[in-house]
């Protein structure tokens, strides 16, 4: 090869090379980041994205402290109160008191008398209540059954635990009216009595008189059940947050006790029907 043509060819490689570098610094240059490039993240919009990363998890409840939101929560607890704060209020008080009416079957047996009934239950929503009560009947006896046993006179008492579920149809109106109904444990216990001649002594007398004591008895424990009516009247306006009302109910009561033919303590032959069946009247307070 001549020397002329050697010259042309390595002039010719040293401006290829020089392209091929060129080339490959351009391109070096371009995916290099620039200090002034703002279409690189910087560690501002890197917080930003953790921070909307963060706030988009939903099992948390993140509250800023310009709005305030944790403390409009306040007793809250996920839009609804606190369970302990739930719970308690589902819970219903019930006291009252009244009068007694024996039907015509029990009537030759029992008469008027006067009761006194406490409760306390569960409200599982306006509607349904599910009340346990505590009740206390105590009625005169018919002065057919005390000449029979040649006594001065006589009671009947009744105690009773039943549970009743309560029905009440327009809970949200300030005057409503409720059913109610349900059974459990009674016991009956009927006492004849005698007039004793007894003293009343204070600092300086003594003082005549006679007292009722009782010389005879006879009881039984069983079951029974009771269904009935009743009317509540709300304290306060209608849209108030009160619980507290009024109610005035009548009931039927059945006591399943077993029919009787005795001689109580030595007294006469007695004689009382199986069943007894009265109608408690009950004026209280609910809550």
């Amino acid at each position: 090869m001549s020397l002329p043509r050697r010259k042309s060819l390595v002039r010719s490689f040293a401006l290829v090379s020089a392209a091929v570098l060129c080339t490959t610094g351009l391109a070096f240059a371009q995916l290099s980041p620039s200090p002034n490039d703002s279409s690189q993240p910087s560690l501002a919009d890197s917080t930003s994205s953790s921070s909307l990363a963060y706030d988009s998890n939903p099992g948390f409840d993140v509250a800023s402290p310009a709005t305030g939101s944790g403390a409009a929560a306040g007793g809250q607890y996920g839009g609804r109160y606190r369970p302990h704060e739930d719970r308690w209020s589902h819970l219903t008080f019930e006291a009252g008191g009244g009068f007694n009416a024996p039907s015509k079957d029990s009537s030759p047996y029992i008469t008027w008398g006067g009761n006194l009934t406490v409760g306390a239950g569960y409200r599982f929503n306006r509607y349904l209540s599910l009340m346990t009560e505590y009740q206390f009947i105590d009625d005169k006896l018919p002065g057919a059954i005390i000449a029979e046993a040649g006594s001065d006179g006589g009671n009947a008492h009744i105690w009773s635990f039943t549970m009743a579920p309560v029905l009440d149809l327009f809970p949200k109106s300030n005057n409503s009216v409720y059913v109610t109904g349900g059974g459990g444990f009674y016991r009956k216990v009927t006492n004849f009595t005698d007039l004793n001649l007894s003293y009343y002594c204070d600092y300086f007398y003594c003082y005549p008189g006679v007292t009722s004591q009782v010389v005879g008895h006879f009881s039984s424990n069983q079951g029974g059940w009771n269904g009935g009516i009743g009317f509540t009247h709300r304290l306060g306006s209608r849209f108030s947050d009160s619980k507290m009302k009024l109610f005035a109910e009548a009931r039927f009561l059945r006591v399943l006790s077993p029919a009787v033919y005795t001689q109580p303590n030595g007294l006469g032959t007695t004689y009382v029907d199986a069943n007894t069946e009265l109608i408690p009247v009950t004026v209280g307070v609910r809550w």
